[in-house]
Formats: C-alpha cells, structure tokens, sequence
C-alpha cells in the first residue's frame, strides 16, 4: 500500500506542477535535448508537432509551449508550425491545437474573437 501512495504522491505532484515532482522529468528532459543533437529551437517545435500529431492532452501543451518559449521560439513560429502540419495532420487537429496553444499562450479567444 505504501508503494501506491507514494505513486499517488508522484502523480499528484506531476498535476500540480510541484517543482520537486518534475524535477526528474525536466532532467530526463535536458538528456533527451542534448542526445538529439537538435538546437533548443529545433527540438521544442519538434516536440510541439508530435503534440499536435497525437491530439495530445491540453497540459501537455502548457509545459511545451513554456519550454519553446524559454527556448526562443515565438508565437509566430508556433503559429508558422500549426500551418506547415495543416497538410499533414489535418484540420481537426490543427483547430483543436489552436485553441491549446492559445491558452498556454495566455491568449483569450474569445475577447480576440470580440475584437476581430
């Protein structure tokens, strides 16, 4: 039962964000980085189109957004992306990204749809 807890406490901790939770994935994470052999840049939009590929979960979307643009990626390029994988992916999948890479950009849309 111990064994569970503690999983529990892990996982817990990976949703909240809790720093000492990830520490080990965002090392796991610079290992992966450096063994690509990609530059910072490259790497985060590499990442950011598997996501958009796989329909991945919406906080998967803030962690990555995050690290591109810790990276140095803009919100343009982000934007460059969602329409380079249109042709590839498809729209249902670019619409349902959009509005995830929105939010982990801190982009209301619905007042940019009032102001449009």
């Amino acid at each position: 039962m111990a064994e569970s807890t503690n999983i529990s406490e892990v996982l817990l901790g990976i949703a909240e964000h809790d720093p000492n939770a990830l520490e080990g994935l965002f090392t796991a994470r610079q290992d992966n980085l450096e063994a690509s052999g990609l530059d910072p840049k490259s790497y985060c939009l590499a990442n950011l189109a598997a996501l958009i590929a796989m329909d991945a979960a919406p906080a998967s979307y803030l962690f990555q957004v995050g690290f591109a643009l810790d990276a140095g990626v803009t919100p343009e390029e982000i934007l460059g992306l969602l329409v380079a994988l249109n042709a590839t992916v498809g729209n249902v999948r670019i619409v349902a990204a959009a509005a995830e890479v929105a939010a982990a950009l801190e982009i209301d849309l619905e007042i940019a749809a009032e102001e449009g």
